[in-house]
């Protein structure tokens, strides 16, 4: 696990706070895209839930921000990212679609969200490293 997975565990296992799937993300790299953890959480506030709206999964949000920070914006590289998720579920990036999925797998909610976190921040490392 890396720094970045294990600092995204640990804000999502605080119950003082709730980190959103796209904070999660956010929030271990802000320092590194030149953000405070207080800006890097209120960027990705209303991305969480899938835009609120059971849209893309926050965790790709967060990924795609982050990515963008690092200055990743050749389409080749993103659908890399989007096909690396969609490949491990079921060819679904909404969240309402990935819950679903999980669901039907006995996956409890925040089981899967910490999962995608953990998943979105591992590709965005190797994306990151691989197109320095």
């Amino acid at each position: 696990m890396s720094k970045h997975t294990e600092h995204a565990q640990r804000l999502r296992d605080d119950k003082a706070i709730h980190y959103n799937c796209t904070q999660a993300v956010l929030v271990p790299f802000a320092k590194e895209m030149g953000l405070t953890e207080q800006q890097a959480f209120d960027l990705g506030f209303n991305f969480g839930g899938g835009m609120k709206r059971a849209s893309v999964c926050g965790a790709v949000t967060g990924g795609l921000m982050v990515m963008g920070m690092h200055g990743i914006n050749d389409v080749k590289v993103l659908n890399k990212f989007y096909d690396a998720i969609k490949e491990n579920h079921e060819g679904k990036l909404e969240c309402a679609d990935l819950l679903q999925v999980s669901k039907k797998k006995g996956i409890e909610k925040k089981t899967h969200c910490d999962a995608m976190i953990q998943q979105s921040i591992t590709l965005v490392e190797k994306l990151i490293e691989e197109n320095r």
